[in-house]
């Protein structure tokens, strides 16, 4: 077992050992549930990270840490809206209680609720707790792999007016006439980002709804109304960092930020992507980070590079063979893995806030409570 799976063990042996019982002979018997919301509450300690008002008159604002408890417990039951959330509260008394409020404490309202969840996503409070831990986990490890990949998210929101694209005139072939001035190329978003830090990466890129479409695993197209949401996955299914985009963004365009906020938390040797990702730009910068980039490689109109790529993997098929680059290739399947965990489990399909920042926060719930459920199992 890895030095963090050790610590991780030992962590989860103090909670069974010392707080399992105590709060049993409080609140009588749990459900298995009930304990492994409670191990995540203590791994991840979501009220640390809950800023104070500074609001020094009205009505005094309802117990923050409780509430933002209440939206760890309500991504992880996979509670698609807050009114089935009070509901559950209000007929489980255990779980009220590992919230923080007493049985006799009146529960706020769900508008209490709604203006509280705004708060924490103005303050970023979800990304903020999962930094935290994901750097305290991996403080004295190296990565081994990490996948990049992208999930599309469904949004209950009209997509934003784009304004139509003006064609410039092309230039003519050729060398310009004499006193002829042809204006430069414009430099492409990756081009760009080589030239930027990560906040000026992440503010360039678009984040409104809008409409996206992209091929499945099985060919076909698909297209929803809503965002991109981009991931990086370790090889134990550890979500590292993520970025929320419009729907409509490439996923090459992301790739340069996303790896280096992934590396600001995590030392890693292998970066893992598919044919989305096949840019010379991107695979220089993960060189320059002290990476491995692995990446599929994609013909595109390229009818002689397509043929060469079928005729090889047919040898391949025939000698029964593998290099190791795709051999470690087959780990990125680890990212769609993680996807899905995200939306079938922790409420990646149940978006009903509308905007950016909210439905970034939401979507930061399930991942801060995926990754902890993730290190819980590298012990067992």
């Amino acid at each position: 077992m890895s030095n963090l799976g050790q610590n991780i063990s030992q962590y989860l042996d103090k909670i069974q050992v010392s707080l399992f019982p105590s709060l049993e002979e409080k609140l009588g018997p749990l459900t298995e549930k009930h304990k492994e919301l409670i191990a995540i509450l203590e791994l991840v300690r979501i009220e640390e990270f809950v800023l104070e008002s500074n609001i020094c008159f009205g009505r005094p604002l309802a117990d923050r840490c409780s509430i933002a408890r209440a939206f760890i417990a309500k991504a992880f039951y996979n509670l698609p809206t807050t009114r089935d959330l009070l509901d559950r509260l209000q007929c489980d008394k255990n779980l009220r209680r590992i919230c923080g409020w007493s049985f006799g404490q009146k529960i706020p309202s769900e508008s209490t609720f709604s203006r509280a969840f705004a708060e924490f996503s103005e303050t970023d409070l979800a990304n903020r707790a999962h930094e935290t831990l994901i750097v305290n986990a991996y403080k004295n490890e190296i990565v081994g792999h990490v996948a990049d990949d992208s999930t599309a998210i469904e949004a209950r929101e009209k997509p934003q007016y784009k304004p139509e694209k003006v064609d410039l005139p092309k230039n003519r072939k050729g060398r310009p006439k004499k006193g002829e001035h042809r204006p430069k190329k414009e430099k492409t978003r990756i081009q760009k980002q080589l030239e930027m830090n990560l906040s000026e990466m992440l503010e360039d890129l678009p984040n409104g709804c809008d409409r996206g479409s992209k091929k499945n695993s099985k060919g076909y197209t698909t297209s929803w109304n809503g965002y991109k949401f981009h991931l990086s996955t370790e090889d134990n299914g550890v979500p590292l960092s993520a970025i929320l985009t419009s729907a409509s963004v490439h996923d090459s365009q992301v790739a340069i930020p996303l790896e280096t906020l992934t590396a600001k938390r995590v030392q890693s040797l292998y970066t893992l992507r598919d044919s989305a990702y096949d840019v010379e730009e991107v695979k220089e910068y993960s060189k320059k980070l002290n990476h491995v980039p692995i990446t599929d490689i994609n013909p595109r109109r390229d009818t002689y590079l397509k043929t060469s790529l079928e005729a090889e993997n047919k040898a391949r098929k025939t000698l029964n063979w593998e290099p190791a680059e795709a051999i470690r290739y087959n780990g990125r399947t680890v990212a769609e893995r993680t996807n899905a965990r995200l939306k079938d489990e922790f409420g990646g399909r149940t978006v009903r806030v509308k905007g950016h920042t909210k439905v970034f926060c939401h979507l930061m719930f399930g991942v801060l409570i995926l990754a902890a459920d993730q290190l819980f199992s590298l012990i067992l």
